[in-house]
């Protein structure tokens, strides 16, 4: 067990009989730095402190982080494995499980070829579980159906900045710069709520002058506090930063010397816009003329500024096109690479961007290589021991493996760490598919909605209970340290996934005894990758108290500000987007005739399998609501608690209504962390980008009524 002093300033938090383990949160990208409280006798998790001397955070916490040390000895933890026998679950032993798991993937594969067992990973693993994920599927079972949760989350961002920027990193910039800018542009994120351990950073800019920019269809806590809110229609993020950027082009506001040398595409980009005025942008997004007027002005006029965006604009038919609208907009301004100024999309999952970059993808392999190259494919190949041509092809994406499911070609799924009977659109499609498979294996350590499908349920451990690595939102990859030993039986995914591989026959290509030694190869796995971790070790983590990647020897100090000098694309030079608006993938209509966008709420994570659990979360939010305005609530006869019907063309669920005015008269919000029938992913549309292949999930036509 690793166990770290706590510096001078928080000594007074060590209580008699208790020791204190430095480490990270286990949910969102902040990461942020909390000291375990440690039973020195039982060994027992028994409460959190904040870290007062993180960067990132300095001892902020959230209500989640305050309380995730509960999830690590409840009630609710699976102890032993467990087998669905007539119906029922019934407890087993770790041989009978793997024996069950061994004889049916190999009589699938035996029957269908090796593709006919698939993999659906996570992102809340650590990058070594995660980057262990994708060899697992890809030589332990040998397939190419192979994909994550992160496709539901990140996948919009990545695909945006890779074709802009040619690299997908999180933040071009670190955290605490954030408070010497001069305005913050935040588009689709409620950073208050969703990750309210960073609103600090816009605290302290405001008092120094900063102003806030909020593009969102809800006058959410962010938006309450901006200098100009723009409360856009869901789904026209395009038009509104077209519109932008056909004002700062006319204003004079463009940094034409860095468009010159640094940027491709520019005179595309100006042709573009050009009929995006203030009028033509108001009559799409509903936005105010003198809004966006406003907006433009502040934006153009500041020396130093920084765009964020979160899933409001990526969860969408053509989120790259709007994060690769608003990278641009950043970019004519010449504003990214520089102090206090870049580019960043607020990471959802505590390691949506180590659990994006090491081969997790249906497309990708480890250090952000594709796997359609044969130059990528041949290094891996090398470091994993197999020959280029037993490295499986591209597989397909989360959503579209259930179609694989419904056609036949997938009849064995083994998920890890996600619960996509909650997280994935339209459900009942889901269900649909995890019933039709011939064999589920879950590994969890809670009994989740996707895990009651399953036919083999194997008890993993808690992010306390084993130790590693993430990388939170800016690209600084961190330390998690073991806090307590396994509960019960449960055993660390990594652990499983070996064990699991020797049954296959591949148990030599899983030769591992600890995490640490998983990273000393993926190290290598990312050598000379985009995302290339070589020249991060353990032991200069703890010194450093993290290093952003890319970091190409030990010698290198890492890469805190990004595109200083050159972009990631093969000219060095950034391209930017001429891209015009199109509708969503689902209008509105006589039958269906508001928009339906869905959401966090800062008392939960996710699908809710950790935070549903925890009392004091469910007491301060137990429920899903739909928020209504006055008005529309009035058309429909509607007044505050009342039960609310909603329907969309795949499915219908009821939910309490919320009267507010902090909505569009147009929209109406549901949060989406409940299962089963209070999921709001039953009603959410799956048409996907054809970049990401992200689903929809913040636009979609609906009806309502009294229920």
């Amino acid at each position: 067990m690793s166990e770290f002093l706590v510096k001078d300033g928080v000594k007074n938090l060590k209580k008699p009989g208790e020791k204190l383990v430095t480490t990270h949160c286990c949910y969102c990208g902040m990461q942020c730095g909390m000291h375990i409280r440690v039973n020195e006798k039982t060994g027992k998790v028994v409460g959190v402190e904040p870290r007062y001397d993180w960067p990132v955070t300095r001892g902020k916490m959230c209500p989640k982080g305050v309380t995730a040390y509960q999830t690590v000895n409840h009630k609710d933890r699976i102890l032993k494995p467990l087998i669905k026998k007539n119906g029922q679950f019934v407890e087993a032993t770790w041989k009978e499980a793997y024996d069950l798991i061994e004889k049916n993937f190999k009589r699938i594969q035996a029957e269908s070829g090796k593709d006919a067992v698939s993999v659906f990973g996570g992102v809340s693993m650590t990058n070594e579980k995660c980057y262990l994920v994708g060899k697992y599927a890809r030589v332990g079972l040998g397939t190419r159906f192979l994909d994550y949760n992160g496709r539901f989350c990140m996948s919009s961002a990545a695909g945006g900045f890779m074709k802009t920027l040619g690299i997908d990193r999180g933040s071009s910039l670190p955290l605490p710069e954030f408070e010497h800018t001069d305005c913050l542009f935040m588009a689709g994120s409620n950073t208050a709520e969703c990750h309210p351990t960073m609103i600090q950073w816009l605290w302290k800019a405001k008092d120094k002058g900063a102003k806030l920019i909020v593009a969102d269809p809800r006058e959410t806590p962010t938006a309450r506090v901006a200098d100009v809110h723009l409360d856009l229609r869901p789904g026209t993020d395009s038009a509104l930063a077209n519109g932008l950027m056909h004002l700062i082009i006319k204003e004079g506001y463009v940094d034409y010397e860095f468009v010159k040398e640094r940027c491709n595409n520019f005179e595309k980009l100006k042709a573009m816009v050009e009929k995006f005025t203030p009028e033509f942008t108001s009559n799409i997004t509903g936005v105010a003329v003198e809004k966006i007027i406003k907006a433009a002005h502040i934006y153009g006029k500041s020396p130093k500024s920084i765009v964020t965006f979160c899933r409001g604009i990526e969860q969408q038919n053509k989120g790259v096109d709007n994060v690769s609208l608003y990278t641009s907009m950043a970019l004519i301004r010449g504003q990214i690479g520089k102090f206090a100024s870049g580019v960043a999309t607020i990471t959802g999952q505590g390691n949506g961007q180590g659990g994006r970059e090491h081969g997790q993808k249906a497309d990708a392999l480890p250090g952000y290589r594709k796997i359609d190259n044969p130059e990528h494919v041949k290094y891996v190949a090398g470091v994993w021991g197999i020959k280029p041509e037993e490295m499986p092809k591209a597989g397909v994406s989360a959503y579209e493996m259930f179609d694989e499911i419904q056609k036949g070609n997938i009849r064995a799924m083994h998920v890890m760490c996600s619960n996509p009977a909650v997280s994935a659109p339209n459900l009942e499609h889901i269900w649909s598919g995890f019933k039709k498979l011939d064999f589920l294996v879950v590994s969890d350590f809670f009994l989740s909605e996707t895990a009651e499908f399953a036919d083999v349920v194997l008890p993993t451990t808690t992010w306390a209970e084993d130790e590693g690595t993430t990388t939170n939102l800016e690209g600084r990859v961190l330390r998690i340290r073991k806090v307590s030993e396994p509960l019960g039986e449960s055993k660390a995914d990594w652990e499983i996934m070996c064990d699991i591989a020797e049954r296959m026959g591949k148990g030599n290509y899983f030769k591992y005894d600890n995490p640490k030694q998983i990273f000393e190869e993926l190290r290598i796995a990312s050598k000379g990758g985009k995302a290339d971790y070589s020249g991060i070790t353990w032991e200069r983590i703890d010194k450093e108290d993290g290093v952003f990647w890319p970091c190409t020897s030990e010698d290198h100090p890492g890469t805190p500000t990004m595109f200083k000098e050159t972009f990631g694309t093969e000219d060095g030079k950034a391209n930017l987007a001429a891209v015009d608006w199109a509708e969503p993938g689902e209008t509105t209509s006589n039958e269906y005739p508001l928009t339906l966008t869905t959401g966090r709420v800062v008392f939960h994570y996710l699908s809710g399998n950790q935070t549903r659990r925890v009392d004091f979360l469910m007491e301060q939010c137990p429920l899903p609501y739909i928020e209504i305005h006055p008005e529309l609530a009035s058309q429909y006869n509607i007044v505050n608690k009342d039960a609310v019907k909603i329907t969309t063309r795949r499915s219908t669920m009821t939910v309490e209504a919320r009267i507010t005015k902090a909505i569009r008269k147009d929209t109406v919000f549901i949060p989406y962390h409940w299962g089963k029938e209070l999921a709001v992913n039953l009603l959410t549309n799956p048409a996907l980008d054809p970049v990401s292949r992200m689903p929809e999930f913040k636009v979609c036509a609906v009806k309502i009524e009294k229920d």
